[in-house]
């Protein structure tokens, strides 16, 4: 699924990075800062904001995509407005995490990683959320959802809708 950035309805925020940049473009290791304002101004890295930076910052665009893929904290695809974090660590894991995790994928028609076409939804693999005690667990924004069954999946996500 690809999704498509406006360049015409993100003009405004375009301009405050291409500010932004300006400010900071002779900086020492200025790639990092101007991809975290990006990902933080935008909510993930479009090719179109890409080739900005390539662009203002005179680096290529290989070289951009060799950090932004090195790097966790980056991703190309839109988070959705409501963010689905699924525990997969031990706990969550072997009390059930995998098949909680394919329910959801199966609700949303998604995969793990991926956001919805609506931007409705996306989902997030987390290795640990700290409530072992609850799990298998999964945080939907800031609430948080245990002791979960597949079955439950189809109702909680209903509430979000």
């Amino acid at each position: 699924m690809e999704f498509k950035f406006n360049l015409e309805e993100n003009k405004e925020k375009i301009q405050e990075f291409r500010d932004f940049i300006k400010e900071n473009r002779d900086k020492q290791g200025v790639l990092m800062p101007v991809l975290q304002e990006a990902q933080v101004k935008f909510g993930y890295l479009p090719n179109e904001i890409l080739e900005i930076i390539s662009k203002d910052l005179n680096i290529p665009l290989s070289e951009i995509y060799g950090v932004a893929t090195f790097y966790s904290q980056f991703t190309f695809i839109p988070k959705g407005e409501n963010n689905i974090s699924v525990c997969l660590g031990t706990a969550c894991y072997v009390k059930g995490a995998e098949k909680v995790l394919a329910e959801i994928e199966n609700v949303l028609g998604i995969k793990c990683g991926g956001t919805t076409p609506d931007l409705k939804f996306s989902i997030t693999p987390t290795r640990c959320i700290g409530a072992c005690g609850l799990a298998p667990v999964i945080n939907i924004n800031d609430d948080t959802h245990g002791k979960l069954k597949p079955e439950d999946i189809k109702a909680i996500i209903e509430k979000y809708r």
